[in-house]
């Protein structure tokens, strides 16, 4: 019986791995694909209602210019399936970028159960926000409250522009005018009671949204510098910050014409 010939053989192998191709390519992969989000100013409306109300004995709103816009990065979702052709196309696309699940969805399997997670992260980011402002500005709760309201954005990643948002809305801050300098400054990052500003994730799409809503300016966690000059959009300056009175210094500085950080 004869052999079968090599162009023979190699097609019949080819078989088999065109096969595997194809299951890898239809096969649910476990990551998730990410775009930049919408932003937000925190000094300005959400639904008609300001982004932050402040109250308290003797507290005074005052009026302010610029813009303080926080950042979110959207995913798909947990129940979502990522094939190979979106991963692929994800690494080569600059306005997107392929995360691991769980880094985007640490807690929950199902999208209830990730917006109830990313709403409680939310509502202690900005407890912490206004702990943070208090301090900063020596205040007691009965002194100082502060009302946030953001609907449908989830996670402690706004924290840092909170916090600033009340700084700069309150009368008598000791900032000697506005923090933004009437800038469009956007940034991102956590904020615990004692000021510190954490890192967050996402940095390089937050900058790509930041840009293209207008700001020129964005507050990065310093930790977070390589990743946010990865891809940073031309004419967008970064100032990295670690804490939240380090931030303000900043901000003082630049609108002053005094000496910046950079990345």
């Amino acid at each position: 019986m004869s052999q079968p010939s090599r162009p023979v053989l190699l097609a019949l192998c080819a078989v088999p791995v065109a096969g595997l191709l194809a299951a890898a390519a239809l096969a649910p992969l476990p990551f998730s694909v990410a775009k930049p989000g919408m932003t937000a100013d925190v000094l300005g409306e959400n639904g008609g209602k300001p982004v932050i109300t402040l109250s308290g004995d003797g507290v005074k709103a005052r009026k302010t210019s610029g813009e303080l816009r926080m950042t979110t990065i959207v995913a798909t979702g947990p129940d979502a399936t990522v094939r190979l052709g979106d991963v692929v196309g994800g690494w080569f696309a600059t306005d997107e970028a392929v995360m691991p699940k769980d880094s985007v969805y640490p807690v929950g399997d199902t999208s209830q159960e990730i917006r109830d997670y990313n709403a409680d992260q939310m509502k202690q980011s900005q407890d912490d926000a206004t702990e943070a402002a208090r301090a900063f500005l020596g205040k007691s709760a009965d002194d100082l409250d502060a009302k946030l309201r953001l609907a449908e954005v989830g996670g402690p990643s706004a924290g840092l522009m909170f916090t600033l948002g009340i700084i700069d809305k309150y009368e008598g801050n000791g900032a000697g005018g506005d923090l933004t300098g009437g800038r469009k400054i956007a940034g991102t990052g956590t904020i615990d009671e004692e000021g510190k500003v954490g890192a967050v994730g996402g940095v390089p799409l937050k900058t790509q949204a930041a840009k293209r809503d207008g700001a020129s300016v964005f507050l990065v966690p310093a930790a977070e510098c390589g990743d946010a000059k990865s891809e940073l959009p031309e004419g967008l300056r970064l100032i990295p910050v670690k804490t939240l009175s380090g931030a303000v210094g900043e901000l003082k500085a630049l609108e002053s014409g005094g000496k910046v950080s950079s990345c």
